[in-house]
């Protein structure tokens, strides 16, 4: 018979679960989960500096590794500065498992000392949350949240304890086992056989993939199935890397800030393959005028996203592997010459306005000429902002899960937690954030967590003194009425940095930036590289908000 506190009983299954790295910042409700924690030989904590800052080092881990990751918050204020980052993971499909303390069972519902009703405000932004009603509850609980997470399409789990529970003792005699993901479903023979007919028959197909493919780890078959069937391969910006950027059939992103040939070859083509995609307003511009001409086999593991957006011709469910599994031994090799020439043509109408080669005329040619510098292995975060566009519109992404951005949500602060998590996660990795001064200054605090971490990570601030995409829909769409979007004071990044224990580097006014770079990836710990930027630095193109994805700006912005 096994007799342990609640507190001690939770760290011990979450050991069992191969838990090793936990972020989170302690508190009254959840010190006793704290006091088991520091007698763990196995799990390593992060001190966070915000409740935010440690649901998004857990995402910066869950998105690198693909596996559950863990983040401790307090009752309260603690549990609602996290709440920002399970809504982030929950639209962008990342297993977190969010641990919260709770006042004690019998103060609930009394307007106590950091109470909140937690379980209740988390329902609409996580896959499954847990309100634990008695020690023994967590037996099954711990297991399920773990196999709740990473079953199908993966999301947040949030367990809320009260501290009576942690405290008290719990009996049981033998340990539960170990949460696993469910066995996906099976896709339908029928479906498969009439997606494999309608690829054969097309003559304008394009394989559209995304966030979904990523998480499946399905972009061999991506890449096998484009390469057979010659089809060229867009993506959404959570499918980035599925296939590497510079691939013959890539054509790059989709959707609001695709070059206009990727738009136009969609809108000429005759079959789309949507795979793991959610047909995002972002990614398919008016949704009504989105590829009018084309028949859709939407291929997903959530039954829910099938027809909910856009209908298809053949819906999908299943395992984005297996599918590609059972499709590809029937799609026949096709080089659709005449397909291919069209999208070459295209290319060469309307050439991208994305750099081909790095330099450092622009903050585009800049980010392409660090992913030159560094190895092809290298993590690369965002922040949100022109950054982000900058970054997926011209970074050489070369595989999956090397790409970490707040897609969904579009978290300001996303960046700089999520690279400290990819680098405990990832330790032998570089890992960059691309941040602007807005996002920075969201979470600037978990500068503090980097330096006490040590981890690998260089932040690259592309600073303009001002919240750069709205400064550019304003001046777009609100007859240049730029209000509350500059800054009136011009923070000095650089010192901030040097106070907080980091390494600083400044790009303005470099004689031979390739050798500051240089020196500044090849050095280990936190460095922040701080490059000035235009406010007039536009990311373009640009489908305006509710437009067709035809409907693109791309030259000079006059207002």
């Amino acid at each position: 018979m096994f007799r342990m506190t609640g507190a001690e009983l939770t760290i011990h299954l979450l050991e069992r679960q191969g838990v090793r790295i936990i972020s989170g910042i302690p508190g009254g409700a959840n010190l006793p989960l704290y006091d088991a924690l520091s007698r763990s030989s196995l799990i390593h904590h992060v001190l966070a500096r915000h409740e935010q800052g440690a649901g998004f080092i857990a995402q910066g881990m869950a998105r690198t590794t693909g596996k559950p990751a863990v983040c401790f918050a307090t009752s309260g204020p603690g549990a609602t500065n996290i709440l920002t980052a399970i809504a982030d993971a929950k639209l962008d499909s990342v297993p977190v498992i969010c641990i919260t303390g709770q006042v004690p069972s019998m103060l609930m519902g009394t307007d106590a000392f950091q109470e909140v009703d937690t379980y209740g405000m988390s329902i609409p932004i996580t896959k499954h949350n847990f309100l634990v009603r008695s020690g023994a509850e967590l037996l099954a609980v711990i297991p399920e949240a773990f196999r709740l997470a990473s079953s199908g399409r993966p999301g947040p789990i949030l367990i809320d304890i009260p501290r009576d529970i942690q405290v008290g003792e719990v009996s049981f005699a033998e340990w539960p086992e170990i949460g696993e993901p469910d066995p996906a479903p099976r896709a339908y023979d029928a479906d498969l056989e009439s997606a494999v007919e309608m690829i054969n028959s097309a003559k304008r197909p394009v394989l559209w993939v995304g966030g979904g493919v990523v998480a499946g780890g399905a972009s061999d078959r991506i890449l096998e199935l484009a390469t057979r069937s010659a089809m060229p391969v867009t993506m959404t910006l959570m499918g980035l890397g599925a296939i590497p950027k510079d691939h013959p059939l890539s054509i790059g992103m989709l959707g609001m800030h695709a070059e206009r040939y990727t738009n136009m070859a969609l809108e000429a083509c005759d079959l789309i393959i949507a795979a793991g995609v959610r047909f995002d307003d972002r990614a398919t511009g008016k949704v009504q005028e989105f590829c009018p001409s084309a028949r859709v086999i939407h291929i997903d593991i959530d039954h829910s996203e099938i027809d909910k957006i856009r209908t298809a011709s053949v819906g999908i469910l299943g395992d984005i592997c297996e599918v590609m599994d059972a499709l590809l031994p029937n799609v026949q090799p096709n080089p659709r010459t005449e397909w291919m020439d069209f999208i070459t043509a295209l290319r060469n109408a309307f050439p991208q306005m994305a750099p081909l080669e790095g330099g450092y005329e622009s903050p585009q040619k800049l980010i392409r000429r660090i992913g030159e510098l560094v190895e092809d292995d290298t993590i690369v975060c965002t922040d949100v902002g022109k950054h982000q566009m900058w970054t997926a519109q011209s970074y050489p992404f070369k595989q999956e899960r090397q790409w970490l951005t707040s897609g969904g949500l579009g978290t300001m602060g996303f960046g700089l937690p999520a690279a400290i998590g990819a680098s405990l996660a990832a330790p032998d990795r570089k890992v960059i954030c691309f941040s602007g001064d807005g996002s920075l200054l969201m979470n600037i605090q978990e500068f503090a967590t980097a330096a006490e971490q040590r981890v690998n990570v260089t932040v690259v601030l592309l600073n303009n003194n001002c919240l750069g995409l709205v400064h550019q829909q304003q001046e777009l769409f609100f007859n240049a009425n730029c209000f509350s979007s500059e800054y009136q004071i011009a923070v000095d990044f650089m010192k901030i940095a040097e106070g907080f224990g980091w390494r600083t580097v400044n790009l303005a006014g470099c004689s031979d930036p390739d050798a500051v770079l240089r020196e500044a990836f090849a050095q280990r710990g936190p460095c922040l590289v701080h490059v000035p930027v235009s406010r007039e630095e536009r990311v373009l193109p640009m489908v305006p908000p509710g437009a067709a994805n035809r409907t693109m700006i791309e030259g000079e912005i006059n207002v």
